[in-house]
């Protein structure tokens, strides 16, 4: 094995003195008082308590060493610990736990290994602990894994032995401090302009959405972006597992599930919730992502005067979205004919949009598909848009154009009779922007 290098033993040094301190602190402080004061003042005090206590130790570590202490002092007690800083650094997308010796994070669709460590696996727990607690859940033997949320909306996954073989694993999907807005994501290249546009106007036209694509395609940031266009005085519900859905409208009801307690009752399922939207007058339904016995519901308020409603599924494809779909609703045990369900589906459900990471890290709508009724036992579907590839440059970024295939839909009178005119040149088929590139990225970064 080699020696450590100088940047180790320096680490190792300050990580010595810093549990020294936080001992100290721990005996002759009330940490429980000063976690409930606002942020800024809690850290300014932990300050002026952990420079007494390195005076009065004699503490041999330079001033630049000495504040990194105090700041990781304070992460530990007021924030999550090691993974405050990666918290604060917006460029991140992703933080993944792989125990406590191994932490990657994504930046720019990349993973990234970090030199970030958890002291052990008990260190790692009470982080753990400390995040879902914060939203009324638990995690234990009894309970082993668990969705949560961070204050800034950011989703949590949680896993621990027994389950998870190689200690606590810990996934946090990164959420900006704003939802991104339709002229961000084009920028980004997750759209062109005139497929906002069509978006924009179906979501003012009350039109039944679908948003599918697979984990960390982007369905969340897609959803958030589509809701911006919500007139602000309509009523709108949110059910979600782990609420992460930001929108900007005034009237807005989040709704969350509740998991068992210990004697295994008291759940609520989004089912449950669905249900209960329907007598709370709602204008619109937003569901974070349809997973079970729900998905009829839901169908059923798309079909009784709820237009509008938007939601979200895991399919690689807008046809296995429906399929999913269908599914789903054998999970509510109802011996309903396949017919019955897909005309069901058909009726409620207007638009499928699929959503996409690619090879080289963007998020992009790949198509965009109106459900145009039935034939037979089949759900037609027309394609409005679609991401048309075109290989991979010598920098490895995905070349790409998005266009129109040139079928008008057939919602185009619906919403002109709603005062929504969308001009027919959105669908002409020599409409093509190109995917732009990726921006560049600093050292850092890479």
């Amino acid at each position: 094995m080699s020696a450590p290098n100088a940047a180790e033993t320096t680490r190792a040094w300050e990580l010595e003195w810093q549990q020294r301190i936080h001992e100290q602190l721990v005996t002759g402080s009330d940490l429980a008082a000063l976690a409930q004061l606002p942020e800024a003042i809690a850290r300014q005090r932990l300050g002026t308590l952990c420079h007494a206590i390195m005076e009065r130790l004699a503490v041999p570590l330079s001033l630049l060493a000495r504040q990194r202490v105090i700041t990781q002092i304070g992460d530990e007690i007021l924030g999550l610990g090691p993974l405050q800083p990666l918290l604060a650094d917006s460029t991140i997308s992703d933080i993944l736990v792989n125990g406590h010796h191994t932490i990657y994070v994504e930046r720019h669709g990349q993973l990234q290994l970090t030199d970030i460590r958890f002291s052990d696996d008990d260190h790692l727990r009470n982080i753990i602990d400390r995040i879902v607690s914060g939203v009324g859940r638990r995690i234990d033997e009894s309970v082993p894994m668990v969705d949560a949320r961070l204050a800034d909306g950011s989703r949590v996954n949680a896993i621990i032995p027994p389950l998870a073989i190689d200690g606590p694993s810990l996934a946090i999907r990164r959420f900006g401090s704003e939802a991104l807005t339709h002229d961000q994501l084009i920028a980004s290249g997750s759209h062109s302009p005139v497929m906002a546009a069509l978006l924009q106007g179906v979501v003012r036209g009350r039109l039944n959405l679908l948003i599918a694509g697979g984990t960390g395609s982007g369905k969340t940031t897609l959803l958030n972006a589509l809701s911006a266009a919500i007139p602000t005085g309509e009523r709108i519900l949110t059910i979600e597992d782990a609420a992460e859905l930001r929108l900007q409208q005034p009237h807005v009801v989040r709704l969350e599930t509740r998991p068992a307690n210990m004697e295994g009752r008291g759940a609520v399922t989004q089912r449950d919730l669905v249900r209960n939207a329907l007598r709370m007058r709602p204008d619109r339904i937003i569901v974070g992502e349809v997973r079970g016995s729900e998905a009829l519901d839901m169908l059923q308020a798309m079909n009784t005067g709820h237009d509008g409603s938007i939601t979200t599924i895991h399919a690689n494809t807008p046809r296995d979205a429906l399929g999913r779909i269908e599914q789903m609703v054998a999970m509510t045990g109802l011996d309903l004919p396949i017919r019955t369900v897909r005309a069901q589906i058909a009726a409620a459900i207007h638009l499928v949009i699929q959503v996409e990471r690619l090879a080289d890290g963007r998020r992009c709508i790949t198509s965009i598909q109106e459900l145009q009724g039935m034939e037979g036992e089949i759900v037609t579907m027309a394609e409005l848009f679609q991401l048309r590839r075109r290989g991979v440059d010598a920098a490895g970024q995905i070349r790409a154009e998005f266009v129109a295939t040139g079928i008008v839909p057939q919602f185009q009178q619906r919403l002109q009779e709603r005062g929504i005119a969308l001009p027919l040149a959105l669908y002409q088929p020599d409409t093509a922007e190109p995917l732009p590139p990726l921006p560049a990225r600093c050292d850092d970064d890479r």
